[in-house]
């Protein structure tokens, strides 16, 4: 496998970022990738489904050998894996960007590293997405390891939101969960697609890369937090962006305001940054 190439245009193309990422966690990621791949009835030519794996580790954890058990499969299924390393730690947003430039198809989808796609995941997308050209964006529907529902779309939120479901203890949480429950837009029907959608997480972005490539990608001035809320705004001034149920995932992530240290630095940073650009609420929640 290559470090680097140039793509011919293909269907889809996948991005994935990692920093300091166990391989056990990489390697649930990839087989369900080539799994969900092989079941999406892609007529791939070789080397036109472009999976990039983007190491922002200080120190270089990966090398090519990562992709050796699955050179066979990949070339069956028309996937070119390609590792970009070597730049360190430039932040989520700015390490999807590096690969805008290479980009030459329909649909780009934008992962985290401890992701796993259910095996019929990218058919469903490229079905909805192919039928629904107003369309810039989808969301798919979110599990954790123990089977509970994540809830990966957001309506706009509010500074007390924010405050709300990072930083206090559950258990008074609870007295406010009418409040996170509709920031969570947890009335969202499951048995079919929500268009209008106003912000949806990082961890899975199935984009237009076309649109994509015409905002320039995330704003990099976010280092890590808020890049996606910022995306999915801007992407929403362009045309709509859905929740697909029918796209099925496990993510292990968790919440990210429960941070401590740097992490929680960064989040605030972010935070400020994202209500400056795009307007503060401080109580009050978007209807």
């Amino acid at each position: 496998m290559s470090a680097d190439s140039q793509n011919s245009a293909s269907r889809l193309s996948i991005a994935v970022v990692c920093y300091n990422t166990a391989r056990e966690e990489l390697v649930v990621l990839l087989e369900s990738i080539l799994n969900s791949i092989q079941h999406s009835g892609l007529q791939a030519e070789p080397g036109s489904v472009p999976v990039y794996l983007i190491d922002n580790s200080e120190h270089e954890s990966l090398d090519v050998a990562i992709f050796a058990d699955y050179e066979n499969k990949a070339s069956e299924l028309g996937v070119k894996f390609t590792l970009l390393l070597g730049h360190g730690n430039i932040g989520y947003g700015s390490a999807h960007n590096l690969v805008l430039e290479k980009l030459e198809s329909d649909y780009h989808l934008i992962l985290n590293p401890d992701i796993e796609l259910d095996e019929n995941c990218l058919q469903a997308g490229l079905q909805f997405m192919d039928a629904h050209p107003e369309t810039l964006m989808a969301s798919p529907h979110a599990r954790y390891a123990d089977d509970e529902k994540q809830y990966l779309c957001k309506r706009y939120p509010s500074v007390l939101t924010f405050f709300l479901r990072g930083f206090l203890p559950h258990s008074i949480g609870r007295l406010f969960r009418r409040r996170l429950a509709f920031y969570e837009m947890r009335d969202l029907a499951e048995d079919a697609p929500t268009v209008g959608i106003p912000i949806v997480s990082g961890c899975f972005m199935f984009c237009r890369s076309a649109a994509l490539k015409q905002l320039a990608g995330f704003d990099e001035n976010y280092f890590l937090y808020f890049e996606d809320f910022d995306l999915s705004l801007r992407l929403g001034r362009l045309g709509k962006i859905a929740y697909e149920p029918a796209m099925r995932i496990r993510h292990a992530g968790g919440n990210a305001a429960r941070k401590s240290g740097p992490h929680l630095r960064m989040f605030i940073r972010s935070g400020i940054r994202f209500f400056n650009t795009h307007g503060w609420r401080i109580f009050r929640q978007a209807s």
